[in-house]
């Protein structure tokens, strides 16, 4: 049986979209890609804003302790969900670490994996050296914090103000970002 150029381009086409899909090769790929796309957030306007005033959330971080929410009451804080395996998600974790290393003792950070597998989350984060202040929900997150695709991220302002909104993937070490920030924690 001879295969047409056709029927081979085909078989080509269809090897290769399994590699994207189905390997790590694949997973690559696609973080490479979202980085190359990834901009600035934009913020809210002002009059756009929500205001969370429910703190009431457990949060379990990565050596099983229990930690309350409402430790970022009055705070600026960057909230992130994420999972390890989600390309976006990984994509933006470079720039949030450069992120975290120069505000994390000015702001609260927390990322909340959506992983079930908590030694996978300790691998991931180890295997890349990531410092970042990662958590398990402990309890449902507050309604107004609640996505249904990752990554989401959320920046309040020390009064709860949702500042930045954003889901999928963003470049969070941006001068852009850092200038909000800044604004943000001199309020």
């Amino acid at each position: 049986m001879k295969i047409s150029k056709e029927q081979r381009s085909n078989l080509i086409l269809l090897a290769i979209l399994v590699i994207l899909l189905f390997t790590p090769i694949g997973t690559t790929i696609k973080v490479w890609v979202n980085r190359l796309i990834a901009f600035s957030p934009s913020v809210e306007k002002v009059e756009n804003r929500e205001i969370l005033t429910d703190y009431n959330w457990t949060l379990i971080d990565l050596k099983g302790k229990a930690s309350s929410f409402e430790e970022a009451k009055g705070k600026v804080v960057m909230l992130n969900f994420w999972a390890t395996w989600c390309a976006p998600c990984i994509a933006e974790m470079p720039s949030m670490q450069a992120l975290y290393d120069d505000y994390k003792d000015k702001m609260y950070f927390a990322f909340v994996s959506s992983d079930n597998d908590i030694e996978k989350v300790k691998n991931f984060i180890s295997k890349n050296k990531y410092t970042l202040p990662v958590y398990m929900p402990g309890t449902f997150s507050p309604k107004m914090l609640e996505s249904n695709n990752i990554p989401a991220t959320f920046i309040l302002s020390k009064d709860g103000s949702i500042v930045i909104d954003k889901v999928g993937a963003a470049d969070w070490n941006s001068q852009k970002v850092r200038e909000q920030l800044d604004k943000l924690l001199s309020q």
